[in-house]
């Protein structure tokens, strides 16, 4: 039986999955995205939220700070073959738990049976969008390891090497999530012509890439501090730069050009992503809203993004809890106003 429960703020919140102890683990577990869920219509809340735990233990898995990429490569394949239905047996997550720094993704790792468990909650045409979607993030983990090895500090950067590769990287980890969530929607809450639906999708896409974009450019610091780097070093090389360059914030100046040319990119996938909220149905403002929210709050961020010292480690470059209460709010005045959103979206943009 689904409940009601009261959230951070004080503000009603349903829960997301039949299990309280996956409910539990999906607030724990997200600051950002557990607030969203409480927008989405309740057709298809709960498998958006299990796609997220699901998807969530296995980037833990991927970004254990263990000595051995071999050992977590092994254990990441066997997650996934269980999780596919190829496999009847979960690894043992015990020692990886004792291991992690966030005692929810301990937590997590220590509750992967039930996670996995929670498909059962669901149809089967449910089950396979999810593990559609699995399947792509786990890849893109995977390949992730082979070219960076396991999230160790103080070792020497390996970083992608073309804008090929980075976009194929932005699809296996969030663009997939996009093309899961526009086949959610039209499978329980609209219907589009087949010409229409094909935009959408490609659209949801590019949402997806919009966001993962976002936290790249942001966490530039924190994952050059674990050896990895996003940026592409051929396009790095074209500004007489390589990626040990951007441990340094005095290199900010000659790396400012070649980072605002893919905020231009993030701004541009995010006004794809305003394209497709556009085609959402107007009956949907739950559905509305949740897509609203992570584009403000983007929208938000490469603001700050542009003028910020985003190669100085100690400046965390993020939009506040108070911002994001007050977008929350502004997003309900808009959804009731004639023209609202498309107001709100455009008024926010980046310039």
């Amino acid at each position: 039986m689904r409940k009601i429960g009261l959230g951070r703020t004080g503000e009603e919140l349903v829960a997301v999955l039949i299990n309280e102890k996956l409910d539990k683990l999906l607030e724990t577990t997200s600051r950002s995205f557990y607030p969203t869920l409480k927008y989405l219509p309740k057709k298809v809340r709960g498998q958006i939220g299990l796609l997220y735990l699901l998807a969530r233990l296995a980037d833990t898995i991927a970004d254990s700070k263990h000595g051995e990429a071999d050992i977590l490569l092994e254990l990441l394949a066997k997650y996934n073959d269980v999780a596919q239905g190829r496999e009847t047996a979960l690894p043992d997550f015990s020692e990886l738990a004792e291991i992690q720094t966030n005692p929810s993704e301990a937590e997590l790792l220590l509750n992967a049976e039930d996670v996995i468990q929670g498909l059962q909650e669901y149809d089967e045409g449910d089950q396979k969008r999810i593990l559609e979607c699995l399947e792509v993030i786990v890849g893109g983990q995977i390949l992730d390891l082979h070219r960076f090895g396991t999230a160790m500090e103080g070792g020497g950067i390996s970083s992608l090497t073309s804008d090929e590769e980075l976009d194929d990287y932005t699809y296996r980890v969030a663009g997939c999530v996009g093309t899961f969530w526009s086949k959610m929607s039209l499978a329980h809450l609209m219907t589009l012509s087949p010409e229409k639906e094909k935009i959408f999708l490609e659209k949801g896409i590019r949402f997806g890439k919009a966001l993962q974009m976002i936290n790249i450019l942001r966490d530039i610091p924190e994952d050059l501090r674990f050896g990895r780097c996003y940026i592409p070093s051929e396009a790095l090389a074209e500004h007489g730069l390589v990626p040990d360059d951007l441990l340094s914030d005095s290199n900010l100046e000659a790396f400012r050009p070649l980072y605002d040319a893919y905020l231009d990119l993030t701004n541009d996938h995010l006004e794809a992503a305003t394209d497709y909220i556009r085609m959402l149905p107007d009956k949907q403002f739950r559905l509305k809203a949740s897509c609203m929210l992570p584009v403000l709050i983007g929208q938000r961020t490469v603001t700050l993004l542009r003028t910020g010292n985003i190669l100085d480690s100690d400046e965390r470059i993020k939009v506040t809890r108070d911002e994001m209460k007050s977008y929350a709010r502004k997003l309900l005045r808009a959804l009731v106003i004639p023209g609202g959103v498309r107001r709100l979206l455009e008024k926010n943009k980046d310039k």
